[in-house]
């Protein structure tokens, strides 16, 4: 049935009637002609300034081939794409989109607004960044160069998408951020800081007490921009500075009760004195295991492992004393971790460890540290892989008294307000309303579903502590906005606003994760496809599921693997594993039919 157009807005170029005859073979080919965030704004942008509203229904259309796509998310972003500045793309970036994917943009009848760049795009493949007039057009002109086109398919950001709705403190981190990429990076780095100065909180998580905690890795080539991390350090420097000038003054005391029963030693009235623990917050990666357990046990099971580089943590595991990654895996879950201390022969137990961990690093230095995802430290990290931005930064500010250093500061002593007033309080839950606590099971179900059908058993490790990643952001989002309004109550029920940002970051950190996965040794070919990497064989396998119907024989599934140029065998062994997971069901000789 055809859809109806607004012709009313086009008096020289049928363009709906161009958008329809595209979409409709986008529809035939099943394939995401926008599997990245920035091409979806883009797409969105594209129909905006060609339909406005009336480009809505081609928005759904168009997004419904992406695996973890929702009604409700697409219509929300065009929502945002009707309310925000296009930056001049038009609707030729559709039609760019599309023969990008593969599919033949000639149509039976083209548009006057389109018939020259429509011709430039197929004869010559690519396009600049910027549309441009045709005749500034060439294959020689300088816009063609390399540098103009990136091979690696950028990774989505969550920045844009959650900050208007953040807490105080976040929002005025977000707003020194350069890029919407380097708001990911300060807003990741800042709540796993936090994570480890969240006293007195915590949740019900499957029937046991979870608390804030976070281990995050953020990996990206060098130079990418990932040393702006270190910033987040002196968010809680003020903290850590006050448990060393505590520890200073108690050791000062220590060694002047030592002197004087030492000089009384045969007065029965002096007892020696004992050793005063070792405050701090920041836990050095490269210690021994047992140095390690000490200095937790000492500071009462907190700590925070704060790392620019990976290998660090990486080499201290691969000595013989060092390697405390059983440690890490069980202070995760906050399980008991023991240790003897030999000085004293004493057996020690953490009871529940509160440590959180922040590293960073090049891809290579996570296969150091985490050399398979069969490694179960891989799945209780969330991964961030940063894109290499092709842009030089002005490195000379006009505001030279007030640095990034300054204002991280400033932020670090409101922190310090918080953490303070957190202590002084009893235990307080922090629980999620009985609408999001269906939400989020359906949620995690569905992606658990879906990720193990194409990347296999090993990234459900991911996908299930993802589900507990996510509750402890949705925890630290809703004590830092109990914070700003000094409303300190129990139970701290979680509101809508940071639910819905701790799902979109659940959902974009899982691409991040992903990527990860399938950059670790072992998983980059494992569906067989040699023509490809492991991200892309992953990505057109999820189309490949998504567009089976509800039942279907095989000479129907081999036809859209063909369109999707999958080898025959390839798809019989797809359909073989989905059928054992239970996604498919084999009802009767060469007949399937997708589970209910």
């Amino acid at each position: 049935m055809k859809r109806p157009f607004y012709p009313q807005q086009w008096k020289n170029d049928d363009i709906p009637n161009a958008i329809e005859e595209l979409t409709s073979r986008i529809e035939q080919a099943a394939v995401d002609i926008a599997p990245t965030y920035n091409e979806w704004l883009q797409l969105g942008f594209a129909l905006v300034d060609a339909l406005g509203e009336n480009g809505r229904p081609f928005f759904q259309r168009l997004s419904r081939f992406y695996h973890n796509y929702t009604e409700k998310e697409t219509n929300e972003q065009y929502s945002r794409c009707l309310s925000s500045n296009r930056d001049g793309i038009t609707i030729k970036t559709l039609f760019y989109l599309a023969k990008k994917a593969g599919i033949n943009i000639l149509l039976s009848k083209t548009p006057k607004l389109l018939t020259d760049f429509i011709g430039i795009i197929d004869n010559f493949g690519d396009l600049p960044k910027k549309e441009m007039p045709k005749s500034s057009i060439s294959p020689k002109s300088p816009i063609f160069s390399p540098l103009t086109i990136c091979k690696e398919e950028p990774m989505p950001t969550f920045s844009n998408l959650i900050k208007d709705n953040l807490p105080y403190l976040l929002s005025q981190i977000v707003g020194k951020a350069k890029s919407d990429e380097d708001a990911d990076l300060l807003i990741l780095g800042s709540i796993t800081v936090f994570s480890a100065c969240l006293p007195n909180i915590y949740g019900v998580y499957n029937k046991r007490d979870v608390y804030p905690n976070l281990f995050v890795f953020i990996t990206a080539q060098a130079s990418a921009g990932k040393g702006r991390l270190s910033l987040c350090r002196k968010l809680v420097e003020p903290i850590q500075k006050h448990l060393r000038e505590t520890n200073k003054a108690e050791y000062e005391d220590y060694k002047r009760k030592q002197a004087e029963y030492v000089a009384n030693r045969k007065n029965h009235d002096y007892e020696q004195p004992e050793e005063p623990p070792l405050r701090t917050l920041f836990m050095p990666a490269n210690s021994s295991a047992t140095s390690v357990y000490k200095v937790l046990n000492d500071n009462e099971g907190v700590g925070l492992m704060f790392e620019t580089e990976g290998d660090t943590l990486a080499n201290t595991f691969n000595s013989d004393f060092g390697n405390f990654s059983d440690g890490l895996r069980k202070a995760f879950h906050h399980e008991p971790i023991s240790y003897n201390r030999r000085k004293e022969n004493e057996f020690v137990e953490l009871d529940k460890p509160k440590f959180s961990v922040l590293l960073s690093g090049t891809p290579r230095q996570i296969t150091n540290l985490i050399p398979d995802a069969e490694n179960g430290l891989f799945s209780r990290f969330l991964f961030y892989y940063m894109n290499i931005r092709m842009e030089w930064d002005d490195v000379f500010s006009d505001d030279d008294d007030c640095t990034d250093d300054s204002s991280f500061e400033l932020l670090g002593h409101k922190f310090e307000e918080y953490y303070n007033s957190l202590k002084a309080m009893k235990p307080m839950r922090f629980c999620f309303t009985e609408p999001q606590r269906k939400e989020f099971n359906e949620f995690f179900k569905d992606i658990q579903q879906n990720y193990a059908s194409i990347l296999g058993l090993d990234i459900l490790g991911s996908i299930r502590r993802l589900g507990i990643i996510t509750f402890r952001i949705a925890m630290i989002l809703s004590t830092l906005r109990m914070c700003d309004t000094g409303n300190y109550c129990t139970p701290i029920v979680c509101s809508d606003a940071d639910f819905r940002s701790a799902i979109t970051m659940a959902k974009i950190l899982l691409r991040h994760t992903e990527k990860v996965f399938c950059s670790l040794p072992g998983n980059d070919k494992k569906d067989g496809n040699q023509d490809c990497s492991g991200q892309e064989s992953t990505r057109i396998k999820q189309i490949f599921l998504d567009n089976l119907p509800n039942s279907f024989d095989r000479k129907q599934f081999q036809e859209i693997a063909q369109a999707l140029t999958i080898p025959e065998t390839t798809a019989d062994r797809f359909v073989k594993n989905w059928c054992q997971s239970g996604i498919i069901i084999h009802s009767s000789h060469g007949k399937y039919e997708r589970a209910e």
